[in-house]
């Protein structure tokens, strides 16, 4: 009997990415098991997005070495963002790990784990830039998208696939009521600071009959909540004929026992009227917006190569509350940018104080190997940069705390994700997973994946403190 465990990091495309690699190696013969100690194998999806990511991600396949010691774990096997990026590189520098496998060798990791643990061991690729395996036109890439191994898009042979669900085979590693649905992957954006789109590859949509059948099969499983996650949202059905994010919503709220559509990884520039119209007038799609705004000073944006400017951005903020005040609004900024000023932090300071954003986080730039941005002159030093990035997170978490703060008093509906014998726990619609905050509900007799509606009576930072109605 092969047991093997997958220990995850890094973000809910990751999540994905782990519940296709376990439904491969359940179908190829594979026992999942959650604790590591008691696993033939342990594999480690890696994320590679920036340089403590990549730092937590080398710390968690040491750890998973330790387990060899015991005599039980023969093997520790890197997949994900960071082996696909770094290949022979990576294997060459942590023979702590047996294997790394890239993405191409995801629709065999069942065999590549077999052949490992019987000592045949694997020669781990050069790293390529993905981009570069589909066409330049959108339009061309469906068609070419067979040619190559993108996890979450990978067909299976007939016999393979499951009786129900979606073609692309999946086994939930957890059991709450929220999942990651990922409707794309890769991206065709050329951001200074981000190397995501050359080992993502270029940007490639899912059709919707795969997102409805899997949103299906996650309903089976008793998903209430999906997360739609990809590098890029809003870009969404560019290639592919008459489809959108507009369009692919409505068909979403008509799967029966699906009760909330959360949308994630929103491009600001890419957002249309319609497609804002239709995510505040569609039943299940909760008012919660990601926006990546990654600055608010122009001429830094410019060096990002991205576009907006406060006003832009403050009338997109603007015309959602206008039409959902309560709507939850989060982004992501960057501190430190080579060339950035101190007018430039001021000009972020004040976005994000009128701003008024229910979640923001903030980052400190740092390099990444083979961006535009690496190359860029007037790069600050680690210090300032720190500094930079203290001084506007302390500014993001007394918006976010008081925004928080004005909440209390307002009736909402929490899906319940956690329960005890102290009462119960998750999320009304305004938080998204993981990183935005729970409402606690002190002794509330609930289970989990209910709805309870409550008033909101308290809050704790970001985290509010609910009753029920």
């Amino acid at each position: 009997m092969n047991k093997v465990h997958i220990q995850t990091l890094g973000c809910a495309r990751n999540d994905v990415d782990s519940e296709e690699l376990a439904g491969r190696l359940a179908a190829g013969g594979f026992v999942l098991v959650d604790d590591p100690a008691e696993a033939e194998t342990v594999v480690v999806n890696t994320c590679g997005f920036i340089e403590q990511a990549k730092k937590d991600s080398i710390d968690t396949l040491l750890a998973a070495a330790d387990f060899k010691e015991s005599g039980t774990t023969k093997a520790v096997v890197a997949v994900g963002c960071m082996a696909e990026r770094y290949g022979a590189q990576l294997a060459e520098v942590l023979p702590e790990a047996d294997a790394v496998l890239g993405f191409d060798d995801y629709a065999d990791i069942a065999d590549r784990l077999r052949s490992i643990l019987a000592g045949g061991g694997h020669e781990a690729h050069v790293p390529r830039d993905r981009r570069k395996l589909l066409p330049i036109a959108p339009t061309d890439r469906q068609r070419a998208a067979g040619r190559i191994v993108t996890p979450g898009h990978a067909p299976l042979p007939e016999g393979l696939a499951p009786a129900t669900g979606p073609r692309v085979i999946r086994r939930r590693l957890g059991s709450g009521p929220a999942a990651p649905l990922k409707i794309a992957s890769g991206c065709d954006r050329r951001c200074a600071f981000c190397a995501i789109p050359a080992f993502r590859g270029s940007y490639l949509s899912r059709p919707v009959a795969d997102i409805i059948a899997e949103a299906r099969w996650l309903v089976e499983q008793g998903v209430k909540e999906v997360l739609l996650v990809s590098e890029n949202t809003s870009s969404y059905g560019k290639d592919l004929p008459g489809v959108n994010l507009e369009t692919l919503l409505p068909q979403l709220s008509r799967v029966d026992g699906l009760e909330w559509i959360r949308v994630s990884y929103l491009q600001p520039a890419e957002i249309r009227p319609g497609m804002l119209e239709v995510m505040l007038d569609t039943g299940k799609v909760v008012p919660y917006f990601d926006l990546s705004f990654q600055h608010a000073a122009p001429g830094v944006l410019r060096r990002m190569r991205r576009f907006g400017d406060p006003d832009s951005f403050l009338g997109l903020v603007e015309r959602i509350r206008a039409v959902e005040p309560r709507a939850g609004i989060r982004s992501n900024v960057i501190a430190g940018f080579p060339g950035e000023t101190e007018s430039d932090v001021e000009t972020l300071r004040e976005f994000i104080i009128d701003a008024n954003l229910d979640f923001l986080g903030v980052f400190g730039y740092s390099d990444e190997e083979g961006t535009e941005g690496e190359g860029l002159d007037a790069h600050l030093d680690q210090a300032e940069v720190d500094a930079r990035r203290e001084l506007l997170a302390d500014v993001a978490n007394m918006v976010c705390e008081s925004r928080a703060a004005e909440r209390v008093g307002e009736r909402t509906v929490v899906l319940v994700e956690e329960t005890g014998a102290g009462g119960a726990s998750g999320r009304a619609p305004h938080q998204g997973p993981e990183t935005d905050g729970v409402v606690e509900l002190p002794g509330a007799d609930a289970r989990i994946g209910q709805f309870i509606e409550v008033e909101l009576i308290d809050v704790t930072g970001i985290d509010m403190v609910g009753e029920a109605r």
